[in-house]
């Protein structure tokens, strides 16, 4: 080690090493993360398309795989199991109508809400995917409305009145 001297003593002097710093990482290391996180992404590749529907206070998560050929299946069960009457089906098999798609298989997780919201929530979130699978479907799916998210929910109760809007009887005496 080199000797500096100074006024006060002669003390050694260490020379400066690489020692990583703490706080920000470097440019290079922020890089080498992101292609580690490409390398994993394009290492768990799906074999199939997600999508969300909403409406109300129903939430249907949606599988689209393209690989397998079956029916519908939401919660495990089929869809004329889930929905009985004939009305709920045609909302649940309205954008394949409109595409005339018949490859791939759906799986759906739905929850909350009642039947009606359940099964538009449903169509919104097929739609979806849908139009992840093929942009140019996007079009007649857009035409027949059912891309467009319900935004209409319960208005909260006020305090001071017995419903949202609904005031107590008023009385003279």
């Amino acid at each position: 080690m080199p000797i500096k001297k100074g006024k006060s003593s002669i003390r050694p002097v260490k020379k400066k090493t690489m020692v990583k710093k703490r706080g920000r990482p470097r440019k290079k290391e922020v890089q080498q993360i992101e292609e580690q996180k490409k390398e994993i992404k394009k290492a768990i590749k799906r074999d199939y398309l997600f999508a969300v529907g909403r409406r109300k206070e129903a939430v249907a998560r949606v599988r689209y795989y393209l690989k397998k050929e079956g029916e519908t299946e939401i919660n495990s069960r089929k869809l004329s199991e889930f929905f009985p009457t004939f009305t709920l089906q045609q909302i649940v098999k309205k954008p394949l109508e409109v595409v005339k798609l018949k490859i791939g298989s759906f799986s759906i997780r739905v929850k909350g809400g009642g039947k009606r919201g359940q099964a538009e929530s449903i169509s919104l979130g097929i739609a979806r995917v849908l139009e992840k699978y093929d942009s140019n479907l996007r079009s007649p799916l857009k035409k027949a409305g059912l891309l467009s998210r319900d935004a209409r929910i319960k208005e909260r109760k006020k305090y001071g009145l017995k419903r949202a809007r609904r005031a107590p009887q008023w009385q003279k005496r």
